[in-house]
């Protein structure tokens, strides 16, 4: 999506020269320091969402965001409220009245999809009931940098910090409970106070995400680093390191893609993280090849 149709930017391969004009746009600077920070928070969080096979849970959350920006620009006030309410009410939720006890995540997964088909309705009941202008659903569905102003930026660096913090402090019982939680409840760790910690830091990190790629392409940046990153190691430290560099290379290489393409943002930043999924892939299959077959990833990668 271009900034100006009068005056389209032109890539000319001189790096230096190409980012000094797209940083004259205060929007364009905005629009990188948020990627920035919904980078690093979304491939720490689902990092720890795909070792906990909860990617459903992450992507009827994403859902939720569509119904409180919608409602937010309806109501009248800012769509950062409404997507934050409304991802963290879903979260609670799903915690409240998800898995009652240990061993089975059917029940969750019951009341994640009713949680997901009630936002999904909700939020076209708000589209719908709107009557100005709106550029559409198309831009809470599929992300636009342009409205990116300075206050978001700040509002969603301060929630990355929160998160990436607690996370800090959670992360060891954690990674303890999302491997073997039977064993971990056994070991007096907090399991059902843990999950329901997360959900909310999930909520929290998947509305900072939607506000970049839009609801529906959340998982470009929720999913995808992590699940390559865990392709390319088995090592918990280094994947995640690895996750954060493959979410943040993705959404920038994103930006300056939709900064010369008149294409929505979300695309380019699902199709380089895709890119980046395949090629993991490749080389998986290539190391396996010249050395045999290897056991599949100790914490929950994607075999």
């Amino acid at each position: 999506m271009l900034l100006a149709d009068a005056a389209s930017p032109v890539f000319s391969w001189n790096l230096v020269a190409d980012f000094q004009d797209m940083w004259s746009y205060l929007s364009m600077v905005n629009a990188f320091r948020a990627g920035l920070v919904v980078a690093v928070v979304c491939a720490v969080v689902g990092w720890f969402m795909v070792l906990r096979r909860q990617t459903f849970a992450g992507h009827t959350l994403s859902v939720a965001a569509f119904p409180g920006a919608s409602l937010a620009i309806l109501a009248g006030f800012s769509t950062t409220l409404g997507y934050f309410g409304f991802c963290i009410a879903a979260a609670l939720v799903i915690a409240a009245l998800g898995r009652k006890s240990r061993g089975s995540g059917a029940e969750e997964s019951a009341v994640t999809g009713t949680v997901q088909a009630f936002a999904l309705a909700c939020g076209y009941l708000f589209i719908s009931l709107y009557k100005g202008l709106l550029e559409g659903p198309t831009a809470l569905l599929f992300g636009d940098f342009l409205g990116i102003t300075t206050g978001q930026v700040v509002i969603l660096a301060v929630v990355g910090a929160v998160v990436l913090a607690v996370l800090a402090v959670i992360g060891r019982p954690l990674l303890f409970a999302s491997v073997d939680p039977e064993v971990a409840a056994g070991r007096g760790v907090p399991v059902r106070a843990l999950r329901t910690l997360f959900l909310v830091l999930l909520g929290a990190a998947t509305a900072e995400a939607s506000q970049i790629t839009g609801t529906l392409l959340v998982f470009a940046l929720m999913v995808i680093p992590p699940a390559t990153a865990q392709q390319l190691t088995v090592r918990p430290g280094l994947s995640l390191l690895l996750s954060v560099a493959i979410g943040l290379t993705a959404c920038w290489a994103g930006l300056v893609a939709a900064y010369y393409q008149p294409y929505p943002l979300g695309f380019f930043v699902t199709g380089f993280a895709f890119a980046g999924y395949v090629l993991a892939h490749l080389a998986r299959w290539i190391r396996e090849g010249l050395a045999g077959p290897r056991t599949p990833l100790a914490l929950g990668g994607v075999a």
